[in-house]
């Protein structure tokens, strides 16, 4: 069972506003990997993160090819490191990314003025630490 707890709550939703941004993790169809910044990281609800994906370049291709995703936290202040692995499934309209517009970081936002990006939830299947331990997975 996937249930994100409090204090990864409390973290993920500030991740950027403390200077430690989310990273996305993901791989192309053909194998090739991509690491991005996502700062709109949120906690969607109890086994989901969201992010509003402004750039819309190589991440959001890699998404569509291969779902399959880690976004990593890492507070290195605070010593906390977690690996959210799960699926992707990218929101072009409806009411999923209007949410996440209303949810996301104005900071974010701001970056993207004509709102142009769309929403992208990941289903967490394992939680993990930085050093392999797993946390919490499906079922």
């Amino acid at each position: 069972m996937i249930s994100i707890t409090d204090e990864m709550k409390e973290n993920v939703e500030v991740a950027l506003a403390d200077g430690y941004a989310c990273l996305l993790g993901s791989v192309s169809k053909s194998g090739e990997p991509q690491i991005s910044p996502k700062g709109s990281v949120l906690v969607y609800d109890d086994e989901t993160l969201a992010y509003w994906e402004r750039a819309k370049r190589s991440a959001l291709q890699n998404v569509g090819e291969n779902p399959n995703v880690v976004i990593y936290y890492n507070h290195q202040a605070k010593r906390l490191r977690w690996r959210f692995h799960g699926k992707a499934t990218v929101y072009e309209d409806g009411p999923i990314r209007q949410e996440v517009i209303d949810r996301c970081v104005q900071e974010e936002l701001d970056r993207d003025p004509g709102l142009l990006g769309v929403a992208v939830l990941v289903k967490i299947d394992k939680i993990t630490e930085l050093s392999g331990n797993v946390l919490q997975q499906r079922d």
